[in-house]
């Protein structure tokens, strides 16, 4: 279940990532770790991911435990 108060048009802050990510990502995190909320999406059955589109323009989706409100 995703945060309360996590909604679509939400701006979010990376907190961290799991997985390992491309370069390109690592950069534009260490640059501006936030971004708005665009969709979420069942990541493997039971978890639900959130998709960000972050201030650089990239879209990516993490889990919502890597996330919290901005």
């Amino acid at each position: 279940m995703t945060q309360a108060g996590i909604t679509i048009g939400s701006k979010v802050r990376v907190t961290r990532v799991r997985d390992r990510i491309p370069a390109d990502l690592v950069a534009a995190l260490k640059a501006d770790a936030t971004g708005t909320v665009k969709d979420f999406r069942v990541t493997d059955g039971t978890g639900i991911g959130v998709v960000v589109e972050l201030s650089g323009g990239t879209t990516t989706w993490f889990f919502d435990d890597e996330i919290t409100p901005a």
